[in-house]
């Protein structure tokens, strides 16, 4: 295999990681400062209403755009698992 063949992989490998990671970590990080907001708002500095509504965000995303997450991943490795024999030949 070249060079600029396992580079390419790669990038595709890390974007579709981002891709896949995006919707959960987007959905915790608005709901982490809407609840930081809330605490600093009404100065209650409970651990537990930091976390909860996090994992539920996250629960709620995986639900939301789970199906497309796991498109991406399969279209993705199918790809990777056809182009195998183009790059053995090469």
């Amino acid at each position: 295999m070249e060079q600029e063949t396992i580079v390419a992989v790669m990038q595709n490998a890390i974007w579709t990681v981002i891709l896949v990671a995006m919707p959960p970590l987007i959905m915790g990080l608005v709901v982490g400062v809407t609840v930081s907001l809330f605490q600093t708002i009404t100065s209650i500095q409970e651990a537990t209403l930091a976390f909860v509504p996090k994992i539920v965000a996250v629960f709620l995303a995986l639900m939301i755009f789970g199906n497309w997450m796991l498109t991406l991943l399969v279209d993705f490795t199918t790809t990777l698992f056809e182009e195998i024999p183009n790059h053995i030949r090469s």
